[in-house]
């Protein structure tokens, strides 16, 4: 007999998920357009906390910023009250967007289009000759603005960053996060203030998911980046590990660089590329200071299903990842330093900040293997990828050398699909 699970796939129109679970996932998943919309409901639009922006993009009275929640623009704005609002960037009348910047100080939202107004916290204000001209035309009398506001988000912060969900019944952000999760997100910014020192935008040939998995995968990082194994700054072999939260959606990846070890040569035997005849003009791109306690020099930590904490050496960054369609993403970088930083602080995390990003030193190679991916898999809708590398469990690890936490995302991802 069927499980509901695949039962409830079925009736919904989807082809059955692969019998051995998480360690096998199927290529249609990747292009198939009723699955992607589906995401929107499901995902983005259910019982989920998505990034919106950071609290101090936003930190003045009418500050605002426009964003996204899977396909949905959202405006974020702080109000006279001194509290956060988001809304659906969306004018009730007709459905254009109502803010066209991506940023900027406000009294007030007006629709270019036709000029309804709406207040910080997105109720419908003003509607353009609402009560017609001498006495002709307008709305009905029976129109009332307080039904027809754009729909609003609930908000929720953890350190600076604030999180927005369209849904009630997601449960508090911080225990939707776990407790470990959120220590290791407070490890990166707690007790300080963010500061932005610069902002990419890069436009990825791939669905969302193969960067999510990307992001996920601690087993490709060392051997697609040759930077990493190059200057050391990574490899598998180094002390580290693995953090899947039992939802399997929220993940840490961390290592240490230990400068008086051995060079391993796990990689050369392998016949791996792990090194090359590449150096370094200036050098003081990798001279780091010590920010942590703990000594960990690289953390990725991911919280389902967009978005991104990054920390390789001092360079500090997040990421949101914005599906665009079935094989479009757009991936927006936010490179951070902290009030607190000395001059030479700052100074060093910009010079780091060209380890990531479009071009990044590391980074550069993400931004095509997902393409490589996607027209990887055209016309394989039918074969399914093996994700099996360190077994088939969901569970946190000591090594890097697993797939655990790409499988975890797989996990949610099933879950909150009901596939």
């Amino acid at each position: 007999m069927l499980d509901q699970v695949a039962r409830t796939a079925i009736e919904a129109g989807f082809p059955a998920w692969p019998t051995d679970g998480v360690t096998r996932v199927p290529y249609w998943v990747f292009q198939d357009r009723a699955i992607y919309a589906a995401e929107q409901k499901r995902i983005f639009q259910g019982p989920s906390w998505n990034f919106l922006c950071l609290a101090v993009e936003v930190k003045n009275t009418g500050d605002f910023i426009t964003t996204f929640i899977g396909d949905t623009p959202v405006i974020v704005a702080r109000d006279s009250d001194g509290e956060l609002y988001a809304f659906e960037n969306r004018c009730a009348h007709r459905g254009a967007l109502i803010a066209l910047e991506e940023r900027g100080n406000t009294k007030a939202f007006t629709c270019v289009y036709h000029a309804w107004s709406y207040d910080r916290q997105g109720n419908l204000k003003e509607v353009a000759f609402k009560d017609g001209i001498k006495g002709k035309g307008g709305m009905s009398p029976s129109f009332c603005m307080e039904h027809h506001n754009p729909r609003k988000l609930r908000l929720a912060e953890a350190f600076g960053l604030v999180f927005g969900s369209f849904s009630n019944d997601v449960p508090p952000l911080e225990e939707h996060l776990g407790e470990e999760i959120h220590s290791r997100i407070g490890r990166v910014l707690g007790g300080r203030t963010p500061a932005v020192l610069g902002r990419y935008t890069q436009s990825l040939p791939n669905n969302w998911k193969l960067y999510v998995e990307n992001v996920k995968d601690s087993y490709h990082a060392s051997i697609l980046h040759l930077f990493f194994t190059t200057f050391e700054l990574n490899r598998l072999s180094q002390t580290g590990g693995i953090i899947v939260d039992p939802t399997g959606g929220h993940h840490v990846s961390f290592s240490a660089v230990n400068a008086t070890a051995e060079q391993d040569n796990e990689y050369a035997e392998q016949n791996i590329r792990s090194d090359s005849e590449f150096s370094l003009a200036d050098p003081s791109l990798l001279q780091s200071f010590k920010e942590f306690p703990d000594n960990v020099t690289l953390q990725i930590l991911s919280v389902f299903p967009t978005f991104v904490l990054q920390q390789i050496q001092n360079a500090i960054a997040v990421r949101q990842i914005v599906p665009r369609g079935v094989n479009r993403t757009d991936l927006h970088w936010t490179l951070l330093g902290f009030a607190e930083d000395t001059p030479e602080q700052r100074l060093t995390r910009l010079k780091q900040a060209n380890l990531v990003g479009p071009a990044g030193y590391i980074s550069m190679e993400d931004g095509c293997v997902g393409g490589f991916v996607q027209r990887g898999i055209a016309g394989a809708d039918g074969e399914k990828a093996v994700i099996e590398m360190g077994g088939a469990s969901t569970d946190s690890s000591e090594s890097r050398v697993t797939e655990a936490s790409v499988r975890g995302f797989w996990k949610a991802y099933r879950n909150q699909m009901s596939l």
